[in-house]
């Protein structure tokens, strides 16, 4: 047993080592890209930059989250936009033409989210079909369930939503205190209790898992609920934000949280991934957002860049990747 622990603890203390010099090439990138924003602009290093930023990231981080929760298990959510866009419309539906309690209509929001997740992993793990193609039928589903029940219209929901925005949680917004909570509870989940192992283990070799007698499915579709349901959160929060319900909400916001997840160091293949190096994927991305804005870059050069960035983060890990199975 000595001797296990023993031969245990170099392959710990490395895995550790990898894990900081991860976070500290982010926080670096971090820091670089706010040096650089600060010497073309001077307002980018201001209060009211990080205020913005800190109001826009709390629904793309939510979206990130759950995307790393599948992307770790060897999938990937393509409906995590368009399910945002559902949960917020039947949140505005149960308010505005129902004209149900604040409660009971967040709970049907939750719902729509955790429903939608749970579709995509049973059909993704009853017929062993690839998860990009069941969440792309997904996407489209839950996109025009959207534009039906809102009649494709923007609906107004006003200050029965408004307040959780305008709230407060030690000191910081309610839905930005919301996104570090589920942060730290996804990073606990993952790296602190069994079913988080299991996940890795099943994204790195699932039929390793299944020949050790543990069942691969359930954790494979409690990911993908996850992640509807953590859209479906966005969604509140983002209804709160803008104090309507939009049926284009989240249009693109599936490739945001795949490149906030690729750029925080998660596998595309995998078993490799975690929480808090995804937040500093989002906020890497928002950071590069705000600041190409400010210095007056157009759309089309602010996407160009940011594909760059993703790219440059792609072959990053695939070095990376290549080195740690060289050591």
């Amino acid at each position: 047993m000595k001797q296990s622990t023993i031969a245990a603890s170099p392959n710990r203390t490395a895995a550790w080592h990898s894990i900081l010099l991860q976070y500290a090439g982010l926080l670096f990138a971090l820091v670089l890209l706010v040096i650089a924003f600060s010497f073309k602009t001077n307002h980018f290093f201001s209060l009211t930059t990080l205020h913005t930023i800190s109001n826009q990231i709390p629904d793309a981080v939510l979206l990130a989250v759950g995307m790393t929760l599948v992307m770790i298990v060897g999938g990937i959510d393509l409906s995590v936009g368009s399910v945002m866009a559902l949960s917020g419309a039947v949140l505005g539906v149960c308010l505005v033409q129902w004209h149900w309690p604040l409660l009971p209509a967040l709970a049907a929001c939750l719902l729509t989210g955790g429903v939608c997740g749970l579709v995509n992993g049973l059909i993704t793990v009853r017929w062993k079909l690839p998860s990009f193609i069941v969440t792309l039928g997904m996407l489209e589903v839950a996109r025009g369930a959207a534009y039906l029940i809102t009649k494709s219209q923007t609906m107004y929901i006003g200050a029965s939503v408004e307040r959780i925005s305008s709230a407060s949680l030690w000191g910081l917004s309610l839905p930005f205190a919301c996104a570090i909570v589920a942060v730290i509870v996804a990073q606990f989940a993952l790296t602190r209790m069994v079913w988080g192992r299991y996940a890795m283990a099943v994204g790195a070799n699932e039929d390793a898992v299944r020949y050790a007698g543990i069942n691969p499915r359930p954790i494979k579709v409690a990911a993908f609920t996850l992640s509807g349901l953590l859209a479906a959160c966005a969604a509140v929060l983002q209804c709160a934000r803008l104090s309507s319900a939009d049926p284009n909400a989240g249009t693109g916001a599936e490739l945001q949280a795949i490149a906030a997840c690729v750029i925080g160091g998660t596998s595309l293949l995998g078993g490799r991934g975690s929480i808090i190096s995804t937040f500093f994927g989002v906020l890497l991305i928002a950071v590069l957002g705000a600041g190409l804005a400010q210095i007056g870059a157009q759309e089309p050069t602010r996407r160009i860049v940011t594909g760059c960035v993703i790219l440059a983060a792609v072959i990053l890990d695939v070095y990376r990747a290549r080195l740690a199975s060289e050591k």
